[in-house]
């Protein structure tokens, strides 16, 4: 379907999303490949078990009809059925929200990746889908195509691991069309322009993925198998689901309690998550921090009627000083502390402390 539901579609020439550029990472001069690798593949990814809050905007030019809002609701909903620790709840206050949806029409879908949503501040929004998602397969595909982005999936025909060798001029003329009118320097960006291998997890392309775009034929020359094009994938492939279970496993054992000036060996090897309860005995401000030569992502919750809402959290990946986080706790409240390990790049082992 095309952007703008006033022009006619090109037969055979998708609408595809874009993609907003990465918020690049600060790496530390001489980094080691083993550890600059693990803060570029982890850097989009959530702690596991939080709470992603998702919103409608109510904006100019939007079409909040119901049924493209239940399509969207659904796609969270199949993602969730996959099998993961992260949970999704809409929300209508703007300022509870992570994740703010616009469907404003004829502005193209895309969507920020993973954990840089928290970098848009509102009202802007962090996801768009521009066309209608419930009348082709296509739109039905491009909710949880998005949605995949925030989760911190890259598109598939990037990988550098595809060998897709382009016709790149084709390319260039069949995007720079309608529908989609894409200059130049945007359908690089989104189609030719090939991720890093220190940019992605794993090592084999899969075609059937719904982050990989539809293509037709005569763009690519190889592999000679997809010179006649790509089809258009409508669902969350195997490896989709391999993948998003692998970052973001099912959480169902009550964390162990962290108690002040406890400190615990975490024996985590890059990409794992270790998960604490804290029940202050005395309301104060505590202190809660990593030890050793390690990158960390860390992020507090607070249990807010049933829901873990996030409290406060710090990233020291790229640096080569620790993550501290310092908070006002109450006593009687339940708390949970979550820290993820990009890589531990010196001598020792990982600990965390509270005090």
């Amino acid at each position: 379907m095309a952007e703008n539901p006033a022009e006619t579609p090109v037969v055979g020439v998708p609408t595809y999303c874009s993609q907003p550029p990465r918020t690049a990472p600060v790496l530390p001069p001489g980094a080691s490949p083993d550890r600059e690798r693990a803060i570029l593949v982890g850097g989009a990814k959530w702690v596991n078990g939080t709470v992603l809050h998702y919103c409608f905007l109510n904006e100019p030019g939007a079409a909040l009809d119901a049924t493209q809002l239940d399509e969207i609701r659904r796609a969270f909903q199949e993602w969730k059925d996959v099998g993961i620790g992260l949970e999704f709840r809409e929300v209508t206050r703007l300022s509870e929200a992570e994740v703010r949806i616009s469907l404003r029409r004829g502005d193209g879908s895309w969507s920020y990746v993973g954990r840089d949503v928290l970098g848009i501040p509102p009202p802007q929004p962090t996801m768009r889908f521009g066309w209608s998602l419930t009348d082709t397969p296509h739109g039905k595909a491009t909710a949880r195509h998005e949605i995949g982005h925030t989760l911190g999936f890259a598109h598939e025909h990037q990988n550098p691991f595809a060998g897709i060798e382009w016709d790149e001029e084709k390319v260039y003329r069949s995007l720079g069309g309608p529908p989609n009118n894409w200059s130049r320097e945007k359908t690089f960006h989104n189609i030719l322009r090939k991720l890093s291998t220190n940019e992605v997890e794993g090592s084999t392309w899969d075609p059937l993925s719904v982050m990989e775009y539809p293509f037709p034929a005569g763009l690519i020359i190889r592999p000679e198998q997809y010179r006649t094009g790509i089809p258009d994938p409508v669902r969350i492939s195997e490896q989709d689901r391999t993948y998003v279970r692998r970052w973001y496993p099912v959480i169902d054992a009550k964390p162990p309690e962290l108690h002040p000036l406890q400190s615990v060996e975490l024996g985590l090897v890059s990409g794992e998550q270790a998960d604490f309860t804290i029940e202050p005995a005395e309301t104060r401000t505590y202190e809660m921090g990593t030890f050793g030569s390690s990158d960390f992502v860390m992020a507090l919750f607070e249990d807010i009627d049933g829901e873990l809402r996030y409290h406060t959290g710090t990233d020291d990946s790229g640096t080569n000083g620790n993550g501290r986080l310092k908070a006002k706790l109450f006593q009687g409240r339940h708390y949970v502390l979550r820290a993820r390990l990009y890589s531990i790049w010196g001598p020792g082992k990982a600990a965390l402390m509270c005090w």
